[in-house]
Order: C-alpha cells, then sequence, then structure tokens
C-alpha cells in the first residue's frame, strides 16, 4: 500500500512552487486561480518572497496548501491508498483524495490561517520541541506545571512538540532538561498552535467547515485528532475542527498507517521533514517524495 503524505507549516521556502508553475502547465491556471481566491498576489511572495515574507501565518499556510495541493492535482503519478496531512497538511490532503475542492480547501486555509494569527496577538503563546524522552515523561511533566503547556506535535519517538503560555513553556523546558531531554528548544514561533489558546479560533473554522461541502474521500483519510483513517464526511469534519486546538498525532498516524499495511510514503510538497520523521518512526519503510 502507498500512503501520500502532505507537511504542514515550517516546511516553506523561497522560491516554493516556481519549478511547478514553470514545468507543468496545467498548474499555471490554479495557481492564478489562488491568487484571486485570496485577492493578493500570493504566487509573487512563494516565488519571489523571503524568509521573512513567508513567515506570517496568514501566508505561510496558504502558500504550502497551494504548493502541496496543486503538486498532487496536476501530478501524473499521484495514486494513492491512503493519504495523511500533518496539521495544515490534512487540508491537502482532503482535496487531493478529492473531498473537498480546491477553492473550497484554499478559502477554509485563508479562514484557519486568519483566525489563527489572530488568537496568536491576542495571546501569549509559543512552542518548544522536546528531544530524547519518552511521551509519557513530557506528558506527566506539562500536567503538573501551573498555566496552559500541553503536548502538541507527537511527531516521530523521541521529538514531541510542546505548546502553552510562555512562560509554562519556559518552565516545562527547564523541567525536561533537568529529566534528561537531550534538547528543549522555543520554537520560533508566532503563537501556541494545537493547544488551547487557539480557542478564539475555532468560530470562524468551524463556520468555514459548517458552510462547505464535504464529500466522501477517494481514499481513507488518517486524521491528525485520532490517528485512525476516515471516510464519512461528517467526522471529517469535526476531527478537522478538533484538530486546531487538539495534538497532532503524527506518530501514531505513522505507525496505524504501517499497522494496516502500508510499505510506500510519499511527501507531497515543499521540503522534506516529514520523510525525515518516517525514516525515524520506521527504518524498514520506503520513503520518498513526488
Amino acid at each position: 500500500m502507498k500512503a501520500y503524505v502532505f507537511p504542514g507549516q515550517g516546511s516553506q521556502k523561497p522560491g516554493m512552487g516556481q519549478a511547478l508553475y514553470n514545468e507543468v502547465s496545467e498548474s499555471r491556471a490554479l495557481f492564478k486561480k489562488a491568487n484571486k481566491i485570496l485577492n493578493f498576489n500570493i504566487t509573487e511572495l512563494m516565488f519571489e518572497g523571503t524568509d521573512e515574507d513567508l513567515l506570517q501565518t496568514k501566508v505561510t499556510q496558504p502558500a504550502i496548501f497551494i504548493h502541496s495541493a496543486i503538486l498532487a492535482l496536476t501530478s501524473k503519478t499521484f495514486a494513492p491508498d491512503v493519504c495523511a496531512g500533518h496539521s495544515l497538511g490534512e487540508f491537502s490532503a482532503l482535496v487531493a483524495s478529492n473531498a473537498i475542492s480546491f477553492e473550497d480547501g484554499l478559502k477554509l486555509v485563508s479562514i484557519r490561517a486568519n483566525a489563527m494569527q489572530k488568537a496568536c496577538q491576542d495571546t501569549n503563546g509559543t512552542m518548544a520541541a522536546i528531544l530524547g524522552l519518552s511521551d509519557e515523561i513530557i506528558e506527566s511533566s506539562c500536567s503538573e506545571i501551573d498555566g496552559v503547556v500541553k503536548p502538541a506535535n507527537y511527531n516521530c519517538p523521541g521529538q514531541l512538540v510542546i505548546s502553552g503560555e510562555i512562560k509554562s513553556v519556559e518552565k516545562a523546558c527547564e523541567i525536561l532538561k533537568e529529566k534528561g531531554a537531550r534538547r528543549a528548544l522555543i520554537l520560533p514561533v508566532s503563537g501556541a498552535f494545537h493547544s488551547e489558546l487557539m480557542n478564539s479560533a475555532v468560530n470562524d473554522l468551524k463556520k468555514g467547515i459548517e458552510e462547505t461541502d464535504f464529500i466522501k474521500p477517494s481514499c481513507p483519510i488518517y486524521q491528525n485528532f485520532t490517528g485512525y483513517p476516515e471516510e464519512e464526511p461528517a467526522k471529517i469534519k469535526t476531527n478537522l475542527l478538533k484538530q486546531l486546538t487538539g495534538a497532532v498525532l503524527w506518530n501514531q498516524t505513522i505507525n496505524k498507517m504501517i499497522d494496516d499495511g502500508v510499505k510506500e510514503f510519499y511527501e507531497v510538497g515543499p521540503g522534506n521533514t516529514l520523510q525525515g520523521l518516517i525514516r525515524k518512526t520506521n527504518r524498514e519503510v520506503i520513503v520518498d517524495r513526488i
């Protein structure tokens, strides 16, 4: 079985999508459509922008989505048995598997990105990568700290990202270093994604999801919130909303896919972040990109 996986925020890079636009004629109409939907020239930022230009959540998320979704939609080799996406990447996976249209997917991503950026501005949050400790130690340590701090991204064995209020995340980093973490590194992000500090963004995204037509995807989608495959549109919508404030169970998702018979993983989008995480999870599976 083949799984196609779609990256999330952090995989952006200057020049992203330029080669796709130049080399695949079918992609150009979709890039131009993206500019019209967003009402600004995001392709110019993708192709010619700097690292700094691509750091704003309201730009980063649509840019990664656009690149990944168009890559899948115009690929001659895209033939998934199952799909999954890391955080934002779940929207790309839903478009690639025909559960929602490219236009609706981009509109939802834009709603999500703008709502998250506002939540970041209204709260005092951050995230930190914890390396070299078990999930259980990190979970129990976070539960004992005052304020908001919780596991947010279960990326691979020995790599878990925590999220919450700045003081609480900093305290967690101190404690986890004392408990033997190889690294406890505050990340250069604008807020506490996948935590309750994103609560103010829920209503906007909920309204957008409710107004969007979802159909049964062409293959099962393994969702971040549960780590399990889903095909029922109503459940997909529920899990997609819960993902905004819930943890991304990526390590659990990859292991479940492998248990279900997946032997090949292909990353669809800029960079190779997910390829690295999957290799750290299981070195026996085939890992590549489109």
